[in-house]
């Protein structure tokens, strides 16, 4: 059994961060998944960009403050943790998952290769965060100037 834990504060309300977390519809902000499938209220696959599925099964969600799930594919099965801690404007989350490789040939592997996972993630999180916080900082033209400028 391997255990992985990344913490971090974020420039962005607990609401934002944890909206864009928690929400696995929209993974296009995830640079490892090509798609998703929401099998019930409850379980959720994740497809890596080269088709591999895991499967996760939502064990408790307290609404801005800690979502937890099982997860399983052929290789392993462990449990995630997120913490969200709300600070004045900031975030600080708190990942962990503790996994057990199904086949011994893996095991020196595990500790590493969710170090790497955690990691990817938080920086895929904090960009699309940025990018998110940058596009509701654009304020629409003013109509009458487009017009105007339209019309020149």
């Amino acid at each position: 059994m391997s255990k992985s834990t990344i913490t971090t504060v974020l420039p962005f309300d607990v609401h934002t961060v944890w909206t864009l977390v928690t929400d696995v519809r929209h993974y296009g902000w995830r640079s490892d998944l090509s798609r998703t499938e929401v099998r019930s209220e409850k379980e959720f696959v994740e497809y890596a960009r080269n088709g591999y599925a895991t499967t996760f099964t939502v064990t408790k969600l307290e609404y801005c403050k800690r979502w937890e799930f099982d997860m399983e594919n052929t290789n392993m099965r462990g449990h995630w943790t997120g913490v969200f801690r709300s600070k004045g404007d900031n975030t600080e989350i708190q990942f962990t998952e503790v996994v057990t490789a199904k086949k011994w040939m893996l095991k020196p592997f595990v500790k590493g290769y969710l170090k790497k996972q955690q990691a990817r993630f938080v920086a895929d999180l904090k960009q699309a965060l940025q990018t998110q916080g940058e596009k509701a900082k654009i304020k629409p033209a003013d109509p009458s100037s487009a017009q105007r400028r339209q019309i020149k």
